[in-house]
């Protein structure tokens, strides 16, 4: 993962209360966050092997 240059908005007695990212930052975490409840979702999911995958590809004219 990239190292973070967040910044941060404080109080007036110095405890942190907001950070503020670079917004391409802030896009990449939201992608991460929903990339990690899809995974979560699936997680109970049968697993689908390779093979089968190939004949699906095929039978939808996907793969050769």
């Amino acid at each position: 993962m990239n190292a973070l240059r967040e910044q941060y908005v404080v109080d007036s007695e110095g405890e942190r209360t907001a950070v503020i990212l670079p917004v391409k930052r802030y896009e990449q975490l939201l992608e991460d966050l929903h990339d990690l409840a899809v995974v979560a979702e699936r997680r109970e999911e049968e697993p689908i092997s390779l093979e089968e995958i190939k004949r699906r590809l095929r039978e939808d004219g996907l793969a050769g």
